[in-house]
């Protein structure tokens, strides 16, 4: 007798769903921007009806600022997972050096994204209070790694938690940014190995030499 037993129904999953529209939203709007990026190539990619895009996330502007908001999160998820607080000061401050190097690198869409939103003045990331709030955190976080090292002595005491960040950041963004004007004009490769390594070992030095106490400087 044949088995007339049916495979239960997948569940539908709405969070899955959004996800993967994100994730194909995320290539489409880096590569193309938010004008030139097409909702039709999102949904073709993800083989959803455009009109669930829609449903989601209401107009192409709307998923555009999801998109900003994921590639926000998914950067401070990974700040929180090194776990900075429980370090000592000077390896928690090396620590997020190297992460962020890494980070950038492998995640070249974020730089892309955050590039394309500054051509737009930071409007859509001025209308998130989501995104303002993610990145709370990480300054926070400098804030109390910062105060920790101070009272053991090994930070100059004018160390602002805000100019650190933009002192890590800066030079990981721009490596990524750059890299293709930078490969035309001074025929280097930043990704080669010898570079990458180099250059990772100079910010990490430049950061750790930036934060530490000067010689001779009075506690």
């Amino acid at each position: 007798m044949a088995d007339k037993t049916k495979p239960a129904p997948k569940k539908y999953n709405a969070e899955l769903t959004k996800e993967a529209i994100l994730i194909a939203a995320t290539e489409e709007f880096s590569r193309h921007g938010l004008n030139g990026a097409r909702v039709d190539t999102i949904a073709a990619s993800t083989g959803m009806a455009k009109r669930m895009i829609y449903y989601y996330f209401g107009s192409k502007e709307g998923l555009y600022a999801a998109v900003l908001e994921r590639a926000y999160n998914c950067i401070r998820a990974a700040e929180r997972g090194l776990n900075l607080t429980q370090m000592p000061p000077l390896a928690a401050i090396r620590r997020l050096t190297e992460f962020t190097f890494d980070y950038e690198e492998a995640n070249v869409d974020f730089i892309r994204l955050v590039a394309i939103e500054n051509t737009h003045f930071g409007e859509h990331i001025n209308q998130s209070n989501r995104i303002k709030t993610l990145n709370v955190p990480i300054i926070d976080a400098l804030d109390e790694i910062i105060g920790r090292g101070r009272q053991a002595g090994v930070f100059r005491p004018d160390v602002e938690a805000f100019d650190l960040h933009c002192l890590i950041s800066s030079f990981c963004f721009f490596r990524v940014s750059n890299q293709y004007t930078l490969a035309a004009v001074f025929k280097r490769d930043m990704m080669a190995p010898d570079i990458r390594q180099r250059h990772k070992q100079m910010l990490v030095d430049a950061v750790l030499g930036y934060v530490t106490r000067r010689n001779g400087e009075p506690a």
